[in-house]
């Protein structure tokens, strides 16, 4: 069985701060690192606050992988943490211009070396009212149809207790119950072959986002929506709320 890629020294550090605070302010429900594969794999989860990024990334590296998450670009100019993500690995996204293409670029680079990429394909926090999984941008299924990458589905849900979403006020105690589970790869084996035109892109991304879905459906108890929330349709939902 080939080894996991190596975990960079700055990544080792921050894990050796974050990890016992989380396990201080959490208590955890991981399921599902059965499916996750050994080496080079998307992980592709919903996204409800901005504390999702830490607790998945928590989950992760328990299962001892040490994943590279793709970020808005704009972080990297915040002192000491854009440092911190550079030092890490984490990939920046340029939303909006030219250089957006580049994500993809070193996505599949990590890829090849066998790491762990995770995605967010909502490409922000879930406007959905009821904090289900909304329409996905098809990113994250370009990304799998041209590199043939497992891409393993993870609802995740509890970590907007410790933050709402885009809110200010961080509420660590008493300890929130946070659940992350990974669902086994979605099959898109039958639309490699395709042409990467915008139908095959949308029906990967509906698959992504539905086995996304499942799994939130399975932590929460409960039905999504039969309809996700589409940005598109709703005026003024991509300003913050």
């Amino acid at each position: 069985m080939p080894s996991l890629p190596p975990t960079p020294r700055a990544y080792r550090v921050l894990a050796s701060f974050l990890r016992p605070l989380l396990f201080l302010i959490t208590r955890r429900d991981w399921q599902g690192a059965e499916h996750l594969p050994q080496r080079g794999f998307i992980a592709a989860a919903n996204h409800v606050t901005e504390v999702d990024p830490v607790t998945l990334a928590h989950f992760l590296y328990d299962q001892g992988r040490a994943p590279k998450i793709t970020a808005k670009a704009s972080l990297w100019k915040v002192p000491v943490l854009g440092a911190a993500l550079s030092r890490t690995g984490m990939i920046p996204v340029h939303r909006g211009t030219g250089g957006a293409a580049q994500a993809l670029v070193d996505s599949t680079a990590r890829l090849d070396e066998g790491e762990c990429v995770v995605f967010f394909p909502e490409g922000t926090l879930t406007r959905d009212p009821d904090g289900w999984p909304m329409v996905g941008k098809t990113g994250v299924a370009r990304l799998a149809l041209t590199s043939r990458a497992p891409v393993v589905p993870i609802g995740q849900w509890g970590a907007h207790r410790l933050l709402a979403p885009y809110g200010k006020v961080f509420k660590p105690f008493p300890p929130k119950h946070v659940a992350v589970h990974a669902g086994p790869p979605v099959d898109l084996t039958d639309l490699y072959d395709r042409p990467l035109d915008g139908a095959t892109l949308r029906e990967a991304t509906e698959r992504i986002m539905a086995a996304i879905t499942d799994q939130v459906e399975q932590i929460r108890g409960e039905k999504a929506p039969a309809e996700r929330f589409d940005m598109r349709k709703h005026p003024g939902s991509e300003r913050r709320r």
